[in-house]
């Protein structure tokens, strides 16, 4: 077997989104029956992260009405566990490597339109902050517990 341990991670964004009541957009994975995640994907060559994660956030979510509130002070890292390594992304990346934003909702509820060209979700909804490691799956609990961390001033 290959030994996959010194690929790369993948450069990726992430948007904690919030609405008025302070509650945190989430979608069911299309290729999951049971995660649930924050937006997140990656980077292009050639884009600033913040220009990314609103791209990942309107193409997965049809959103564009957000104000960005805080970006992170630090890169979150994830590694793929061991029957997804190879797998993901063509095989080229151990896991991802992270900046996330936290940002408002701006706009009325009929903008959320998860439908997407290459719809990622089948379904959404907003879930307290404290919920969020029990909804992700496993290998990305510890990010979630981080990035809620890093934002807990704001929740």
């Amino acid at each position: 077997m290959k030994d996959l341990s010194n690929l790369p991670y993948r450069k990726g964004v992430g948007i904690m989104l919030l609405n008025q009541e302070t509650k945190v957009f989430i979608g069911k994975r299309i290729d999951s029956t049971k995660a649930w995640q924050m937006p997140q994907g990656g980077v292009d060559d050639k884009e600033d992260i913040e220009s990314a994660a609103k791209r990942e956030l309107k193409e997965e979510t049809g959103i564009t009405s957000i104000k960005i509130i805080k970006k992170s002070e630090k890169e979150f890292i994830y590694n793929l566990p061991n029957e997804l390594l190879g797998k993901i992304w063509n095989g080229k990346y151990k896991g991802q490597k992270q900046t996330w934003f936290l940002a408002k909702f701006l706009g009325e509820h009929d903008e959320i339109n998860i439908k997407q060209k290459k719809a990622e979700f089948y379904d959404w909804r907003w879930a307290e902050p404290l919920e969020l490691p029990k909804l992700i799956v496993p290998f990305k609990k510890k990010l979630y517990q981080e990035v809620i961390e890093e934002f807990k001033k704001y929740l």
